[in-house]
């Protein structure tokens, strides 16, 4: 089961699937792609996992089991890549929760949010290589991007597995908790990022404005009255 809470600006998609450690199913992709729809418009976007055992465990390797064909075994593959990509063009910022350990498929989907905030008991690893697979929902080349080609390379294909400090130190991961405070830090990271401020900023980043684009809605922000309303308090301080 896939739930969406929605809190004001800030929306969290709670995958619940205990019974699999969270592990993603085809259900589970259906799901998935309907909580991205309702979450439209909202200021940020928070992934995380049920519990505190797993964030994602990967692909259900029972249900997966009865994909046999080459064909159906690609058109799965697209299907969570595609789900995949949602996430990381989502025009808010996307913060992954990691709750628990995100193994195989589950650090491709970590990776595929702007912002991974983890629990300091955590692990997290690319272990596709132990099934004789590889990541294939896009979080080969998302790897590769974050923390360069031979690193990713050495961790995709060895299937090492990383603790939370490990994979803080080697850019997998942007912020450490430790566990009692874990749920309030991410929380509180979310919503300092469900601004609009974030969410342009986000969209140069990704290269979506040309310059002009980018001065216009940098304009839009210098005339708004939360701009004003901020600016007014500086200068206060700044008089006192």
């Amino acid at each position: 089961m896939v739930d969406l809470e929605v809190d004001g600006n800030l929306a969290v998609i709670t995958i619940d699937r205990p019974e699999s450690r969270n592990a993603i199913a085809p259900a589970t992709m259906g799901q998935l792609a309907k909580a991205l729809d309702a979450a439209a418009g909202t200021g940020a976007l928070v992934i995380r996992g049920a519990g505190d055992r797993a964030f994602v465990s990967g692909g259900d390797l029972k249900e997966l089991a009865a994909i046999r064909t080459r064909e159906e075994a690609s058109a799965m593959a697209m299907r969570m890549r595609r789900i995949c990509d949602r996430i990381a063009s989502f025009p808010a910022p996307v913060i992954a929760a990691l709750n628990g350990h995100a193994l195989g498929g589950g650090a491709e989907v970590a990776l595929a949010a702007d912002v991974r905030v983890a629990a300091a008991d955590i692990k997290i690893g690319f272990t596709q290589s132990k099934l004789a697979i590889m990541p294939a929902w896009g979080g080969a080349e998302r790897l590769a991007a974050l923390v360069g080609r031979s690193r990713a390379l050495l961790l995709a294909g060895t299937g090492a597995v990383l603790d939370a400090a490990e994979a803080e130190r080697a850019g997998l991961v942007d912020l450490v908790v430790p566990r009692p405070s874990f749920e309030e830090r991410w929380r509180s990271l979310a919503a300092s990022l469900a601004t609009p401020s974030a969410r342009e900023t986000k969209r140069v980043m990704a290269g979506a404005l040309a310059p002009a684009e980018a001065a216009l809605a940098f304009a839009d922000l210098w005339v708004s009255d939360e701009h004003w309303e901020a600016a007014e308090r500086a200068m206060n301080r700044g008089r006192r």
